[in-house]
């Protein structure tokens, strides 16, 4: 059984605005998914739809092989939703925000009382259980919004830029979190990032969505077996030569004296090393530019744009 489906969904507005094209969605069963695209893209009203909070206008939708339209309370219930936005009352107290959400969910008050200590624990946010929400930090509120997404306990969670605004260290614990509670709990798992690395080190599979249309879905390897290059940029002693033959790899100089290198799939970067070397160049440093999913998304979601650009050029 899939954990979600989508068929032939579509979202118009009433000024014949196309939110959605007829997407069609399916999510394994205890899969960490990635649903990629740049603003505007159709991430969020696709999300909206399958909790309910958007109506669609037409296509199918299954939670579990529950449909959202005939077992609405019932798909409902299997889904905990992190949205991008704080959305809880920020004078309550943290604990009391979990034991509202259980007690709507009609979770008994004892088990809730478990469920909101674990969940606290686990996110390091039990200390601050008698805080008010408005005196915790940024990334003490994304946590929070997580506890509260699974105090239910759904089958499938829903996050929406989870690690937007946060730090590098709280975010790498969020993804060690979410890591174990897809693998030790089997909790199906669906993320939109802005972060593309965060999608290559987390996810198995993936949508990338642009214009309210799927453009590409399929396993993260696939997709990343598919991509050109990697490109890094390198901190150096020497300047190269014109004359320099780096060959496979592209070497761009830029103003502030750091050199770009792509790094075409299926390359070492200790042949780049030995390259430098006998060009008197030392490496210092280096970093990623772009990841190779980030190169993969980007060529895809711009590609439209190219074609326009093109066919411009060609009649002017």
């Amino acid at each position: 059984m899939n954990a979600l489906s989508l068929r032939g969904v579509v979202k118009t507005y009433g000024d014949d605005t196309h939110a959605l094209g007829g997407i069609d969605l399916a999510v394994p069963q205890g899969d960490f998914f990635a649903l990629l695209g740049p603003n505007g893209a159709g991430k969020s009203t696709a999300i909206g739809i399958i909790c309910s909070l958007v109506t669609k206008t037409a296509g199918e939708v299954e939670v579990f092989g529950h449909d959202i339209d005939h077992e609405r309370e019932h798909a409902k219930a299997l889904i905990g939703l992190v949205p991008q936005e704080f959305n809880f009352n920020v004078f309550e107290a943290v604990e009391d925000i979990l034991m509202n959400v259980a007690g709507y969910n009609g979770i008994r008050r004892a088990v809730a009382k478990r469920r909101t200590e674990k969940y606290l624990k686990r996110l390091d946010l039990w200390d601050k259980r008698r805080t008010q929400a408005r005196n915790l930090s940024g990334g003490m509120k994304r946590r929070l919004m997580i506890a509260r997404a699974l105090v239910h306990e759904p089958r499938l969670l829903i996050l929406d830029e989870p690690t937007a605004g946060v730090d590098i260290e709280i975010r790498r614990s969020m993804w060690e979190f979410l890591t174990e509670l897809n693998s030790e709990q089997g909790t199906t798992i669906i993320l939109t990032t802005h972060y593309l690395e965060e999608a290559e080190a987390l996810c198995r599979n993936v949508a990338i969505i642009d214009q309210g249309a799927i453009v590409e879905q399929g396993a993260v390897a696939e997709l990343l077996s598919r991509a050109r290059f990697e490109t890094f940029v390198l901190d150096v002693r020497g300047i190269p030569e014109a004359s320099s033959d780096f060959a496979p790899f592209t070497v761009r100089s830029r103003d502030d004296g750091k050199l770009e290198v792509d790094v075409p799939q299926g390359e070492t970067l200790n042949i780049l090393f030995e390259l430098m070397g006998r060009a008197g160049i030392e490496i210092t440093s280096l970093r990623n530019k772009s990841n190779r999913l980030e190169e993969f998304f980007l060529k895809l979601v711009h590609r439209d744009e190219a074609a326009a650009g093109v066919a411009g050029g060609a009649g002017q």
